[in-house]
């Protein structure tokens, strides 16, 4: 037993977890719209032609940094839902997140390099014939990667401490390390889907500079980085006007294979305690052993359900059956 349908459970989870019971295009455009409230892009001061240069620049203009102690760390506590981005404006006209994953919008000219604005194409083309993208790199249990993180429609964590911050979440348990006052490290001589990330505190800002990140894409329907993409950004708490707990985050994607010229953008995440009142906590997530999504021989995305052979149940299984106690699910028992 197959089933072929959009393969949009990240949109689909944010709604369930707003306590909506049906997805539409029009609830997540109503979801991640810019509010009141809501920032602006805040472009960097002067042109960089290296997000190293951009880094180095904001590092100096901090006079080194702010030298944080566990009594003054700022403190993002709770957890943490996605709200308003700007990025798909980079790429379409009127870009905003219902456009990015649904048909229409005009591809922008000279954003991309050729080769990534052709693909981009592309993928605009088939989201227009068949009213989604057929396959997402999250069928195959694929990490989001770095550019994609920043909005993911999955809670987050955040865990500040004078030499780490801890950027936690949910899909896949990305998370991403921020060491800081160091220098980049990679023993390993390879890239990685979060990539390697330092940083500094300027005030009660966090700057972040991350580098060696696996090629990905920017969101599903959005285009693809390169493995040469690198971010400079910016997060910090803030009460907005209408009163809501924020964090704002000012990000600019570096990438000479894939961008013509380094592009801006913001991405807001918002306080949801109303989460964690009713019991929402962020859990183990494994992909590999309880995926029930494949591709056909048409790249399109399918689902096993129950009753199939090759159905997995996302629980896990058990080798010992007969002994007590081996079941994953004691609560169903």
């Amino acid at each position: 037993m197959k089933i072929y349908r959009r393969f949009f459970n990240s949109s689909l989870a944010l709604l369930l977890t707003m306590g909506l019971q049906t997805s539409s295009f029009a609830q997540i455009e109503t979801l991640t719209d810019r509010k009141p409230g809501d920032p602006e892009v805040e472009y960097p001061s002067q042109e960089f032609a290296t997000s190293e240069e951009h880094y180095n620049y904001l590092l100096e203009e901090a006079n080194g940094g702010t030298q944080h102690t566990m009594a003054t760390i700022p403190v993002w506590d709770g957890l943490w839902s996605p709200g308003y981005n700007s990025m798909p404006a980079i790429f379409l006209e009127d870009g905003s997140m219902a456009v990015a994953m649904s048909p229409g919008g005009i591809v922008k000219e000279g954003v991309l390099t050729p080769a990534y604005e052709e693909q981009f194409r592309q993928r605009r083309a088939e989201i227009a014939e068949y009213g989604e993208q057929l396959y997402d790199r999250l069928t195959t249990c694929q990490y989001p990667g770095t550019a994609r993180w920043l909005w993911e429609p999955y809670v987050k964590e955040f865990a500040n401490t004078p030499a780490q911050t801890w950027m936690m979440n949910d899909l896949m348990n990305e998370t991403r390390r921020v060491y800081i006052d160091a220098e980049h490290i990679n023993i390993d001589g390879k890239h990685s889907a979060t990539g390697d990330s330092i940083g500094f505190w300027d005030g009660n800002k966090l700057i972040i500079w991350t580098k060696w990140v696996n090629p990905a894409d920017y969101l599903r329907g959005m285009p693809l980085t390169s493995n040469q993409l690198e971010l400079v950004e910016s997060w910090e708490a803030v009460i907005n006007d209408e009163g809501v707990r924020q964090l704002i985050t000012q990000v600019t994607f570096y990438d000479s294979v894939g961008l013509q010229v380094p592009q801006s953008a913001v991405y807001v995440h918002t306080s949801s305690p109303e989460l964690a009142a009713f019991g929402a906590r962020i859990r183990n997530w494994e992909c590999a052993t309880s995926s029930n999504s494949y591709q056909d021989e048409t790249g399109r995305t399918f689902f096993y359900l129950p009753g199939d052979p090759e159905y997995k149940d996302a629980r896990g299984f058990t080798d010992f059956p007969d002994i007590p106690g081996q079941s994953l699910n004691p609560m169903g028992q």
